[in-house]
């Protein structure tokens, strides 16, 4: 083989070798591209409209028998992989090796765009939504878009007035799971998060971290509208309201809507009749926390009155 030959055989097997890197198997239903034509042919099961492994509790479907035994967990309440750290107990492997990340610190999938680290790999691929856009879930009610499939199941909540999440012991209902999680901690005193600046003691990870905003006067979260920025991203969900006008929290009763959920439940008040804040200087009882505070200043003048007799 001639020099010349030789280097273009060269130049077809590097680009043979490229060819097959790059090589993807697309998915002839939803365009999806798989790296292998196994996890194509794997994929394709999702599409069947007969899956093979019935669930024989909720009757929910699966392509593999594999997955049907991890599904039967969520009914046996079955969890076999504890953390050898602190003793935690998942359902599924993958899940503890997901938890272990935060004893470790680890957090091995990175955005190519904004650098930023995270301990799951499903965390990224929601993170990467915030620089496309991309919100492919969409409210069937009110056509609202989300980017989380959790985040839509939560807002349908909103228009249809589900707590399906209730405490065992005082029977208070919540729309979200981590509602419950949190609402748990009041029972129990829990308060494992500690602030390394003021030693003040929190019952949840997401409540120090926003804590601490207070010492650093961080303020992350900005209103695309009017520039206008926030510590919790809570409070900036609540402020863009403003500019839309949208109200989602409706009264099941009169049909009046609101901006925040605390305000349809100051609101419920009136139709329920309760009156849960006391004056403690002469027992008149309020549906307002407001109302209270205004109260209580009679009090407060009539003292200052007799006092400057």
């Amino acid at each position: 083989m001639n020099k010349k030959a030789k280097l273009e055989y060269i130049d077809s097997s590097t680009q043979t070798q490229e060819n097959a890197k790059e090589k993807s198997y697309p998915c002839d239903i939803c365009r999806k591209s798989l790296t292998t034509r196994k996890n194509l042919i794997q994929h394709k099961l999702n599409h069947s409209v007969s899956k093979l492994y019935p669930c024989e509790v909720c009757g929910k479907k699966f392509t593999t028998n594999r997955s049907l035994s991890l599904h039967k967990h969520i009914h046996t309440g079955e969890k076999p992989h504890c953390c050898d750290i602190c003793g935690k107990a998942f359902s599924q492997n993958s899940n503890l090796s997901s938890h272990r990340r935060i004893h470790t610190g680890e957090k091995p999938y990175h955005c190519d765009v904004c650098g930023k680290s995270f301990s799951v790999n499903g965390s990224l691929s929601y993170h990467k939504r915030t620089h496309t856009g991309e919100k492919p879930y969409h409210c069937d009610i009110c056509g609202k878009t989300f980017s989380l499939n959790g985040s839509l199941s939560y807002h349908k909540r909103t228009h249809t007035g589900e707590y399906p999440y209730h405490c065992g012991i005082c029977g208070k209902s919540f729309s979200r799971s981590g509602g419950l999680s949190y609402h748990k901690l009041v029972h129990t005193g829990e308060k494992p998060y500690h602030c390394d600046i003021c030693g003040q003691m929190f019952s949840h990870s997401g409540s120090l971290s926003s804590h601490k905003r207070i010492h650093t006067g961080e303020k992350p979260y900005h209103c695309d509208i009017c520039g206008r920025t926030f510590s919790q991203g809570g409070s900036l969900i609540s402020h863009r309201r403003i500019h839309t006008g949208e109200n989602p929290y409706y009264c099941d009763i009169c049909g009046k809507t609101f901006s925040q959920s605390g305000g349809l439940s100051y609101h419920k008040l009136v139709h329920t009749g309760k009156k849960p804040y006391c004056c403690d200087i002469c027992g008149k009882s309020f549906s307002q926390n407001y109302n209270l505070s205004s109260h209580k200043r009679i009090h407060t003048r009539g003292k200052a009155c007799y006092d400057g007799i």
